[in-house]
C-alpha cells in the first residue's frame, strides 16, 4: 500500500490488463490539478540553468507534491523521477561536466552534457568506474530518495541512454550520422560499451528500489508489471525508418531482454516509426509526445491508435478537448490519457466515475 494512494489496488488492477493488451474497450486518465508544490517550485526555479539540487530538498518537493494529490482517485501512481539523472549520470560518469536545468511546469531538474569526446581516437580512453564521483552521486540520491518516499509514493524508473542516444553523447548527432555511414565498426563498439554501462545503472535501480506489487513505477505509464526499463528512439526521429531497421532494432530488444522489457516515447518529428516499433520485441507501451509544428497526439488520436494497433499508447491532452470527447463517447480504447488543467481533485474524482464506466 501506498499512504498516498489510498485507492491503489483499485488502480493497479485497471492498470495491470491495459499493458497486458487486455483492455482494449477501456480508456485510462491521470489528471493535473493546481499544486502548491510546483508554485512554490517555480519561484525558486524559474526555468533556468542550476546546479545540482540538494536530493533531500528534491524529495521533499515530490513529497509534498503527492501529498496534495493523495485524495485524487485517478489512474495514476505516485512516483518520485530522477531527473537530476537524465544524461548527465552516463555523461558524466565518462568524465564530462553536465548542465542542469529546471523545468517549473513538472518540478524536473534535468541533466546534459557536452560531447564526451572529440573524435573516435579518444573512444579507447573510456572507462568506467564505480568509485566515480558521479555513480556516487546516483546511489546516494537514490537512498535518499529511498528513505524519503518511505511507504507513501514510490520511485519512477528513468531514462536509458544508450544505442545511437549514446553516441549522440559522444559525439554529437552530426558526427554520430555521419559515423553511420563512414565508421560503423566504431559505433558498433560504442553501442556494446553502452549496453553494458546501462544494464550496470538499471540493475543498480532495482537493486535500491523495490517494486510495488511486483511492477515499476513510471513517468510514462504509471506503473507496469515487471522490472521494465524505459527506452528512447530519439536519434532516428530524424532518419528513415530504414535506419532504426538497421541501428536500432537490436540494441533495443537485447537490453529490453535483459529486463522484463520496457517502454519508450516517441516524439512528434518521430510518428513515422509508429509500425515499425509496436514490433519491438519486449515493449509494452509508448508515450506519444507532442512537439511544436506537429499536431498533438490527441487530435489524431484515432489515426494513431489504427496504427498501433493494440499496442498501449500513452496521450496527452487538455481538460477541456478531454471531458468534450468523454461526454460525446468518441475516445478510442486501450489508452492511458494524460489531461491537464483540471480545476480541482473533487473535479477529477467526478470524472474518474464515468472514466471507469466507459466503454467503447
Amino acid at each position: 500500500m501506498l499512504a498516498y494512494k489510498p485507492n491503489l489496488n483499485e488502480v493497479l488492477d485497471r492498470l495491470r490488463p491495459l499493458y497486458e493488451r487486455r483492455a482494449q474497450n477501456r480508456i485510462f486518465a491521470t489528471f493535473s490539478a493546481p499544486s502548491s508544490a510546483l508554485e512554490e517550485f517555480g519561484k525558486q526555479y524559474p526555468g533556468v540553468f542550476c546546479d545540482y539540487p540538494d536530493p533531500a530538498e528534491r524529495i521533499q518537493f515530490w513529497e509534498k507534491y503527492y501529498r496534495e494529490r493523495a485524495k485524487s482517485e485517478d489512474d495514476s501512481i505516485p512516483s518520485a523521477y530522477l531527473s537530476e539523472m537524465d544524461q548527465g549520470l552516463y555523461g558524466g560518469l565518462l568524465g564530462r561536466d553536465a548542465q542542469f536545468m529546471s523545468h517549473p511546469e513538472t518540478g524536473w531538474i534535468s541533466s546534459m552534457v557536452k560531447p564526451v569526446i572529440s573524435d573516435w581516437s579518444e573512444f579507447d580512453s573510456l572507462v568506467f568506474d564505480e568509485n566515480h564521483p558521479w555513480y556516487n552521486r546516483y546511489i546516494n540520491q537514490l537512498e535518499i530518495f529511498v528513505t524519503g518516499a518511505k511507504q507513501n509514493f514510490g520511485i519512477s524508473h528513468f531514462i536509458m541512454i544508450d544505442g545511437l542516444n549514446f553516441v549522440f553523447e559522444l559525439l554529437g548527432a552530426t558526427a554520430t550520422y555521419m559515423s553511420l555511414i563512414d565508421n560503423p565498426e566504431m559505433v558498433h563498439r560504442a553501442i556494446n560499451f553502452a549496453f553494458n554501462l546501462n544494464v550496470k545503472v538499471q540493475r543498480t535501480f532495482f537493486e535500491y528500489t523495490s517494486l510495488l506489487m511486483e511492477g515499476t513505477c513510471s513517468n510514462m505509464v504509471q506503473w507496469i508489471p515487471g522490472r521494465i526499463v524505459s527506452e528512447s528512439v530519439d536519434p532516428f526521429h530524424m532518419t528513415t525508418v530504414d535506419y532504426f531497421e538497421k541501428w536500432g532494432r537490436e540494441p533495443i530488444e537485447r537490453i529490453l531482454d535483459e529486463f522484463d522489457g520496457g517502454v519508450l516515447h516517441i516524439h512528434g518529428n518521430g510518428r513515422h516509426l509508429l509500425e515499425n516499433v509496436c514490433t519491438i520485441k519486449g515493449l509494452k507501451a509508448i508515450f506519444m509526445g507532442d512537439d511544436i509544428g506537429f499536431p498533438p497526439a490527441f487530435d489524431i488520436v484515432d489515426e494513431l491508435k489504427h496504427r498501433a494497433g493494440d499496442m498501449p499508447l500513452v496521450l496527452l491532452t487538455d481538460y477541456e478537448n478531454f471531458t468534450v470527447k468523454l461526454k460525446d463517447h468518441t475516445l478510442p480504447g486501450g489508452i492511458l490519457y494524460h489531461v491537464e488543467g483540471a480545476p480541482s481533485v473533487e473535479d477529477v474524482n467526478r470524472i474518474m466515475e464515468d472514466v471507469r464506466e466507459y466503454r467503447v
